[in-house]
This record gives C-alpha cells, structure tokens and sequence, in this order.
C-alpha cells in the first residue's frame, strides 16, 4: 500500500508499506490481524520477511489443532517462541476479533473497554522546511486532531519545535525521537522544556532504561517511552526506575491484547497515563488501534487517525473518520466493527499461504 505521502522519521523515510494480514478461522468464525512490523529491522528486530517466517514455520504449529477456551490463552500456547511480538500480536488479535464476533460483542467491549469514542492526536514526520511543517500542522489542526506530534532527529528538534510554538502556542504539543539521542545531549533536550511539551517520546536508545531513569532526573517535562517497552516485565522496570512517566502502548511491540491489557493495568495502578501509538497501519490494524484506545486508563489522545490521512483508499469499509472535534466513534457492530473488503485485499495481495 502506497501511502498518500511520505513519511520521516530520525531512522527511515516510508513512502510504500509492505502488509502481512493474518485470517484466523476460529471454529467457522474469520479473525482478522495485521502485523505491524516495518520492511527494515529499523524500529524493531521484526521485518515483515522475518514475521511471515515466524508465523508459517514456528507459531502456527503451536497453536495448529490446539483447544482453547478463551483468546486470552493464545499467549501462552506461543510463549515458547521467544520475542517475534508483532508476529504473535497478528495471530492473537485475529483470535480476538473471531471470539468477540462469536459473542457478537464488539471488541472494544470484549477486552474491556468503556468509551464509545476516543481522542485522536496526529504524528507528523519531519519536514524539508519549517515552514512545510507549520504548513503540514495547521492542516492537521483544521482537520480537528486534539494533540500534534512532531518527530525529530539532531539538527531538526529546537527550530521546528520554536517555530510550531510561535505560530500555535496553545496547542498540545509533544516530540518523538525515535531513540536518537544519548544521554550527553541532555543538555539539548533540556532545552526543549522551555516550549512546555507535553511529553518527549523516546529520546534514547531503544532498549536503554537506564539512560532514561536519568534523563528523567533532569527533566520537568515528561519521558514518554515506546520502543523500550516490549514486556509487562520492561513496564514495572520502567516505572520502578523512574524512567519515564508516560507509557505508549503498541498492540503489536507488546506482543497483542493479552500484555497490552496487563500493561495498562499495571500502569493504571501507578497512575502512569497511557497512550496508542501507531505503525502506519492499514484500516484493519487501525481497527484494532481503536478498540485498544478504549481501555480506561488509555487518557491521551494516540495517533489513531483518519485512513485518508494514509491511504488514498483503505483495505476497510466504512473507512475510518475523524470528527471535526478530534474523536473517532467507536463502532458497535461485533468484532472489529469494520468489513474488510476483499476485492481491494485481492488486488494489493502479492503473496498469499494457507495453513491448515
């Protein structure tokens, strides 16, 4: 799928996103997931070569004529594969929409969820020119989106963040590195505290709690962390630690509903807000985005925004729509609450296998 245009962050330039979706068929019922993992082990280890490979060869066969009772227990029968989360987490959700449509619940209610809509904020990639950027956010601002995003990288953080705050200086605003900073350019990073933010994502190394614990010390403004959380065990060391104050939740890192829900409570109990990231999804990992917003203590607005802002014409109807106050309603029908539609699925298809 070709996105409507390019986007940049301090790691990789997108312009094309290779999709792996899995259908489960879970006694006569069809499950949908989407892997969200990138064409390049950049944001993560996982490629979308490596997740076909994971799921064909190591985590079909251990869920293949397997009886379970509930999705919550499709965990634990992969656990034996270790790490491969946005593999598992494409298996799991299509287990999870089959069972809420067998219930004829919508998912968002079957997991728990409590909001008929959820705010929606917007990730903007990096610009060429400051004023591309102000351009590109008071777009997103026209189009109703609670919360602006901006990612950054060295020599492309102080001036678009100064610029964004002359032009709009009342609007909630955050930053997102992408881990590419360390902590000797905390100096630098203090810096941005002086256009209150409302969070910096992910500053620091990927896997690197530590340097974060203290970044943290030195910072008023939030640490908001992301690619170092892919377990409920990385959450409570976080937390514990000190290492940030705001937790992204990606349904796919963390491996699927089951840790995503155990991540949440636990940072529920620590009063740690939290938020839904996105992965430039298409409509039906964007389907999921929206049920795993409507937890309770998912607070901040996430980037689950409208498929058009992506994607000339989405793999799902209805497409998903952004209100002109920033919210997408949550939909009631059972399951994901959106039809994929298999014409389009069809002619995007290049690769397809049957596991049986």
């Amino acid at each position: 799928m070709r996105l409507v245009a390019p986007f940049e962050t301090s790691v990789e330039r997108t312009e094309v996103r290779r999709i792996v979706l899995v259908q489960a068929d879970v006694d006569g019922v069809i499950g949908w997931g989407e892997c969200v993992a990138g064409e390049s082990p950049t944001y993560s280890p996982e490629t979308t070569d490596t997740a076909w490979l994971i799921l064909r060869d190591f985590l079909w066969p251990l869920i293949k004529g397997k009886d379970f009772s509930t999705a919550s227990e499709v965990w634990d029968l992969l656990a034996r594969v270790r790490g491969h989360n946005m593999a598992k987490a494409a298996l799991e959700a299509a287990v999870w929409d089959a069972e809420a449509k067998q219930k004829g619940a919508a998912l968002s209610r079957h997991i728990g969820g409590v909001r008929e809509e959820i705010a929606c904020g917007v990730s903007v990639g990096i610009k060429k020119s400051l004023d591309e950027l102000a351009a590109a956010v008071q777009k997103e601002l026209a189009a109703g989106y609670q919360r602006i995003k901006i990612k950054i990288k060295p020599g492309k953080d102080l001036e678009p963040v100064r610029r964004l705050r002359q032009d709009f200086p009342r609007i909630k605003l955050m930053v997102d590195a992408n881990s590419a900073y360390t902590l000797n350019d905390w100096p630098l990073l203090k810096q941005l505290e002086g256009f209150y933010l409302m969070m910096i994502e992910q500053p620091l190394g990927w896997d690197d709690l530590y340097s974060h614990a203290e970044l943290q010390k030195k910072l008023d403004t939030p640490i908001c962390l992301d690619e170092c959380i892919h377990t409920e065990e990385h959450a409570r060391a976080a937390i514990e630690l000190g290492a940030c104050k705001i937790i992204n939740i990606k349904l796919g890192r963390v491996g699927g509903y089951t840790v995503a829900r155990r991540i949440h409570n636990l940072c529920e109990r620590h009063g740690i807000p939290v938020w839904c990231g996105g992965m430039l999804e298409s409509g039906i990992g964007r389907a999921h985005n929206i049920a795993l917003s409507t937890l309770p203590n998912f607070s901040l607005p996430g980037d689950v925004a409208a498929s058009k802002r992506y994607w000339e014409e989405d793999i799902i109807h209805p497409e998903v729509i952004v209100s002109s106050q920033g919210t997408i309603r949550v939909p009631a029908g059972p399951g994901i609450g959106f039809e994929p539609r298999l014409d389009c699925i069809d002619k995007l298809t290049v690769r397809k296998e049957r596991l049986a």
